[in-house]
């Protein structure tokens, strides 16, 4: 078994020798008074040390941490479903744990001193507590340390408009967001408000004001902290992410009426973002609502991260779709499906596919043809970048 491994090992076995909160005191007292957290802060210290990016716990399987994009599955006993409720109950307040109770999910963010700052999503399967960590930088990402391309500092220096960021679940759309509003916070003075669910990157004012509200805890919903926001005259507005069309429609309007707004949603591609927000809405509405967000968008960044060939880091590949003169017509007209040969034409606009990304990854040596094409979604665009 490798050192790491055993170490691990160790620390379950020393996790399974402490003597479990009893149920019932569990359920009765408040979630701030449930026993400590030696265990799990040994674990998080562990994932730290591992520079893992997640750290699972979860009932009828091993402490599992996910390492360069891959899960990690250390040879050491199962958690049980008393082991993970010790585990995870005492980082909840009383408040969030009685949003486990009604929604049987709830996010948070929380801090260990010494150790470092985690985001948490904590639910039931199989009628068991489990937990999702994610380890949060110290400091706030920048451009250049995400390997991210130089031109969307561009973005930063635009003063409205609506910046989507998209991609799967964990490819850092909230990093890429933190690296905007830090080069905004560095440049311009400014009053930013950010709406998180949770609050990730604590941002320290530096030429700008920010403002930073958690929905749940400052706000009820992301609808209506936008709305409340527009009367509090800010220049710039992150909301963590577009759920609904109540949420959509008022983020355009802020993108229209002189604010930029940074925010992000689940796609693949930037043509998929586009279809998403049109979609929304009824199609009765569809004109109204393409005129409107041929107007405010200003830029679709999707990403997603790779791992590089000896899985040391992972790098970001991205498709970046700049709101054109003809990407905007091509969106009032509703030929959606002309966008993707718009970016492909788009360079001097600064737009890139995901497709030529994947191929300068793989010039550049960054990637291998294979990781490339597992990724791309148009292999054949793929396979004639390649070979240029």
């Amino acid at each position: 078994m490798p050192y790491y491994e055993k170490e691990l090992a160790q620390i379950v076995a020393e996790l399974n020798r402490n003597t479990p909160v009893p149920r019932e005191s569990r359920e009765a007292a408040p979630a701030e008074n449930l026993g400590n957290l030696e265990s799990l802060d040994q674990l998080l210290m562990y994932a730290v040390r591992q520079t893992a990016s997640d750290l699972l716990l979860i009932a009828g399987a091993p402490v599992t941490l996910r390492i360069g994009g891959e899960l990690s599955k250390p040879d050491g006993p199962p958690l049980d479903a008393e082991d993970t409720r010790t585990l995870l109950l005492p980082v909840l307040t009383g408040a969030q744990t009685q949003e486990l109770q009604r929604s049987r999910s709830v996010d948070l963010c929380f801090h260990r001193e010494g150790i470092g700052r985690f985001r948490a999503n904590i639910h039931y399967q199989r009628g068991t507590l489990a937990g999702s960590l994610r380890l949060l930088p110290e400091r706030i990402p920048t451009l250049e340390s995400l390997n991210l391309p130089p031109l969307l500092r561009r973005l930063s220096e635009a003063r409205q408009g609506l910046v989507l960021v998209t991609g799967p679940t964990g490819c850092g759309k909230s990093s890429t967001l933190a690296a905007l509003v830090d080069l905004v916070n560095t440049q311009r003075h400014d009053h930013v408000v950010t709406i998180e669910d949770p609050i990730e990157f604590q941002h320290t004012n530096r030429q700008s004001i920010i403002e930073q509200i958690e929905v749940g805890r400052d706000a009820p919903d992301f609808a209506s902290s936008v709305r409340s926001i527009l009367r509090q005259n800010p220049d710039v507005i992150l909301v963590g992410e577009m759920r609904d069309p109540e949420t959509i429609a008022t983020v355009l309007t802020a993108a229209e009426t002189g604010h930029l707004v940074l925010s992000t949603l689940h796609t693949n591609d930037t043509s998929q973002a586009v279809s998403r927000i049109l979609d929304s809405f009824p199609a009765a509405n569809q004109a109204q609502i393409r005129q409107q967000f041929s107007l405010a968008l200003l830029a679709v960044v999707a990403q997603q991260l790779i791992p590089s060939g000896d899985k040391a880091t992972r790098y970001p590949a991205v498709e970046i779709l700049m709101a054109s003169s003809g990407v905007r017509s091509l969106i009032r007209k509703g030929e959606d499906h002309q966008i993707y040969s718009a970016i492909s034409t788009g360079r001097a606009d600064g737009m890139i596919t995901m497709e030529q990304s994947l191929a300068e990854m793989v010039r550049i040596g960054r990637l291998s043809r294979d990781m490339a094409a597992a990724r791309c979604f148009r292999p054949e665009e793929l396979r004639r970048y390649l070979r240029e």
